[in-house]
């Protein structure tokens, strides 16, 4: 059952501090889970201290501080502490990093305490940076144009691009423009069932947009071995090179399989690289041989849910997954 209570809440962020302690490799993770059950739970002080903790660490090579930067300024700020939010947000965007999520939640922060228009310029910063003009939007950036869109209604000016942009990608069967319309606040006061009708409509509109977010939380994810890697799993358990003919062919079918899931609609790709040691050490957790090929998709999503997928496709002008070196569309990203 999921956590209902600010006393449920609490109990949870104690069982994932316990896992984190447990698991150290999985520290990152399981302490920002924990940090968001406190918050929940009204405890923010103890929320920050977890934050302080990660950015703190000298042991722990974080994968996305940004991201704990940003969280840690959206906490900071319900609870008082604006001039450090504020800090924290700017030093985020004076960073420039190349994952929408922190852009997002320090923009969404902005926007949550009124401050429209830095909130607007936020989005449009974030954008300018991740989005290359012509290309596919990454799944974990249309978040960003919807943001933007909604920021942008709120603040009454007309449609641009970007809007246009963000109105394609909307995929709810009740239009973008509908669901940010600023006067719908003034529906849930009125006596037309009309009105009201259609707010429930819209409603469950938004809800479907979140329990599809919620039921993927992390992305679809198929696993890559580097070269050396893929060669010293092959020596140690030979069973598995059924499943990996050769290197080449490994990669030809990981772009393959992507592509497949692309075009049959699946959102939120991603590539996860594998080691040895960390899958040895998986295959333990489940009591189980690596040898046993049914493994190794279990392994790519335990991978994917601790945070280690990298979004598919990339830019075209980016480089390619694979470690080749070469820009993506150069190299497997070539039609």
């Amino acid at each position: 059952m999921r956590p209902d209570t600010p006393a449920d809440h609490t109990t949870e962020a104690e069982r994932l501090l316990r896992a984190a302690a447990r698991y150290p490799e999985d520290r990152e993770p399981l302490l920002l889970q924990a940090a968001a059950h406190l918050e929940l739970a009204g405890d923010r002080a103890r929320a920050t201290t977890l934050y302080d903790e990660l950015l703190g660490s000298t042991d722990l090579d974080l994968d996305h501080p940004h991201l704990v930067k940003a969280l840690n300024a959206a906490n900071l700020w319900e609870y008082g502490h604006e001039a450090e939010a504020r800090a924290i947000i700017e030093g985020i965007r004076a960073a420039g990093p190349l994952d929408p999520g922190p852009w997002e939640i320090a923009a969404e922060t902005l926007e949550a305490h009124d401050e429209l228009e830095a909130a607007h310029d936020y989005f449009s910063t974030a954008l300018t940076l991740l989005l290359t003009p012509g290309e596919e939007v990454p799944y974990a950036t249309q978040s960003l144009l919807s943001g933007r869109h909604r920021v942008r209604r709120l603040m009454g000016v007309d449609h641009d691009a970007w809007d246009e942009l963000a109105d394609t990608l909307h995929t709810a069967t009740v239009p973008l423009d509908e669901l940010h319309d600023p006067k719908r606040l003034w529906s849930l006061g009125s006596s037309d069932p009309g009105e009201l009708q259609a707010e429930i409509t819209r409603l469950r509109a938004e809800l479907g947009t979140y329990r599809t977010a919620l039921s993927r939380p992390f992305p679809v994810a198929v696993l890559h071995w580097p070269a050396a890697e893929l060669a010293e799993l092959l020596t140690a358990y030979p069973d598995l090179r059924e499943e990996y003919p050769s290197h080449p062919e490994h990669l030809a079918r990981l772009e393959a399989a992507l592509r497949d899931l692309h075009q049959a609609g699946t959102p939120n790709l991603g590539i996860v690289t594998g080691t040895v040691p960390s899958y040895e050490a998986f295959a333990a957790s489940e009591a189980a041989s690596p040898s046993d090929p049914d493994l190794l998709p279990q392994y790519a999503t335990t991978l994917a849910a601790r945070g280690r997928a990298t979004p598919w496709p990339p830019a075209r002008s980016a480089a390619c997954w694979c470690g080749s070196g070469r820009a993506y569309r150069e190299c497997h990203g070539a039609e």
